[in-house]
């Protein structure tokens, strides 16, 4: 008998991942001789600029229908492409201050993208497992990086067991879906749920796979580990949780619940619609008692994920379109944020920015730029990303869901505004504000800048 090889799978469509992945591996081992760090982070950012122009050119399926490369996917990897490029612009002169911070960093960054891709190009639910693993192992290693910070080893620790458990409800989610289907196709499977009556075991997947991706994008009630990792992991690697997560949990949402969940619809988005006004609750009204501005930032990402969940609960193309202009809009005002955190020589404490105008006016009025947008006033870059959001829901119908993201945006003004009264109405405890500004950081800086003004501006250029 002849065995026919299979035939070779077309690696188009995979081309973005493909680079990425070979910078990463090769960085491992460039990183052994090349001790320049500026080298080794001009590849990265080279990297995501090469991600970027490839994407249009690689639409299409491979991996025999596992893996797709569609607008969907390619809007979200220029999220993750924007995100990576600004995390690796922050980090450079502070990963030098920070000891020891090892030198797999940048490929840790990479792998850790690489698993973001895959999971927004899962069409496949065991893609995006692998995906969601190769994510959250690189980041569980970013996090406590800082092998002799006692924060940072705790903060990594409580990462890693808290990801095992997500991952364990998952992957008992995905375990039922193929007992009820026998396939884990993620367009298949809605295929197959469609003439299915709405049974016990569907709904127990559902649950799971919703407390799964509950935790990635740290939503309540599953935000616990969200505060203590975003204070001890190292600020730059804060500011790449903060945002290229989250997005992709969001990716991974919109794809699977749209499609496989389609016939059971009603039930997870009641699902989403309570978790959203819990997280939106828990995280505006705890971020009030932060004094440590890296916390009050987390409590403030936790806030913003039940704000994105009205998208995603609203179940329009607007709203999903109003879902990726957010968090491409929160890519920029929340790490340009975290950016002026590294700015600042040990200022991670809010009250550590009293009188910052009167020693640095200019960085005092980049962090009141951020802060507003963080609000939502205008005329910023954040208020679009809520008023495009906000609108998509009341054309969806979710009218009193938005009155309660009113409510608690304006709760988020007490915190947000606070750093800028003590920037601007305290007198300073230190004679001088230090600041460590490299060309890199300097550079992050105004793109975050121009980025969220000009958004604000001219919206029509995002929406």
């Amino acid at each position: 008998m002849i065995i026919v090889p299979p035939p070779f799978p077309n690696l188009t469509p995979f081309i973005p991942e493909l680079i990425v992945l070979s910078v990463a591996m090769v960085l491992l081992l460039l990183e052994i001789w090349v001790k320049n760090r500026v080298f080794i982070a001009g590849i990265c950012i080279l990297t995501g600029f090469a991600v970027i122009y490839c994407l249009n050119m690689s639409i299409g399926i491979t991996f025999n229908g596992m893996f797709i490369n569609d607008i969907y996917s390619v809007l979200f990897k220029i999220i993750f492409m924007v995100c990576l490029i600004l995390t690796v612009l922050i980090s450079l002169n502070y990963i030098d201050r920070e000891k020891p911070i090892r030198g797999e960093y940048y490929s840790l960054l990479l792998f850790a993208t690489a698993g973001m891709m895959l999971m927004a190009s899962a069409k496949d639910l065991m893609v995006l497992y692998l995906g969601l693993e190769l994510m959250a192992l690189s980041t569980y290693i970013l996090a406590g990086i800082k092998t002799l910070n006692i924060k940072s080893n705790e903060a990594a620790i409580k990462y890693f067991m808290l990801g095992a458990f997500s991952s364990a409800f998952l992957l008992f989610g995905i375990s039922m879906l193929y007992g009820l289907t026998a396939t884990t196709d993620i367009y298949l499977i809605a295929e197959r749920l469609k003439d299915t009556e709405r049974s016990l075991p569907l709904i127990l997947s559902m649950i799971m796979i919703v407390v799964a991706f509950s935790f990635k994008i740290a939503a309540a009630p599953f935000h616990m580990w969200s505060p203590d990792v975003y204070e001890g992991a190292p600020t730059s690697v804060t500011a790449f949780l903060s945002v290229g997560p989250k997005a992709a949990g969001f990716a991974v949402i919109g794809r699977v619940f749209y499609i496989a969940f389609e016939g059971i619809q009603p039930d997870w988005t009641t699902a989403f619609i309570i978790i959203s006004v819990i997280t939106m609750a828990i995280g505006n009204i705890v971020a009030l008692a932060q004094t440590n501005i890296k916390r009050m930032l987390a409590y403030s990402s936790i806030a913003h994920a039940g704000y994105i969940l009205i998208g995603i609960v609203t179940s329009t193309y607007e709203s999903l379109q109003a879902v990726i202009n957010y968090l491409m809009i929160y890519t920029f005002m929340n790490i340009g944020a975290f950016a002026i955190v590294i700015l600042l020589d040990k200022g991670e404490e809010i009250q550590d920015y009293n009188g910052l105008s009167k020693h640095r006016p200019l960085v005092a009025a980049i962090m009141l730029l951020f802060m507003f947008s963080l609000v939502g006033i205008p005329p910023t870059a954040g208020f679009i990303a809520k008023f495009n959001l906000f609108v998509s829901a009341i054309h969806g119908g979710q009218i009193w869901l938005v009155v309660i993201a009113v409510i608690f945006s304006a709760v988020s003004a007490f915190y947000y505004l606070r750093v800028v009264m003590n920037m601007y109405m305290k007198d300073p405890l230190v004679e001088e504000h230090q600041i460590h500004l490299s060309p890199s950081l300097g550079f992050a800086i105004f793109i975050t800048v121009v980025m969220v003004m000009v958004l604000g501006l001219f919206p029509s250029l995002i929406i």
